[in-house]
């Protein structure tokens, strides 16, 4: 199970890094680890590279609710 959901904002209390959650890994061996993806752009105005934290490193900054679309495209569904 999952500590914090896709689109959450969390900050690693190590290095500080802040950013959205964009990915989650579930491992057989019960690590959890997040794709976290600042929203500060690189020197070129392009996204950078999600960093990749274990979940105990992370704290909740901001709840968020995303929109998920089915697969026709048709209907949105919020998950939160």
């Amino acid at each position: 199970m999952f500590k914090f959901n896709l689109g959450d904002e969390v900050k690693d209390k190590i290095t500080k890094y802040k950013g959205i959650v964009r990915g989650r890994t579930e491992y057989q061996t019960g690590c959890n680890t997040y794709g976290v993806q600042t929203e500060k752009l690189d020197k070129d105005g392009m996204p950078q590279k999600w960093q990749w934290f274990d979940e105990g490193q992370l704290q909740l900054s901001k709840s968020s609710k995303i929109l998920l679309l089915d697969e026709d495209n048709s209907k949105v569904k919020t998950k939160s």
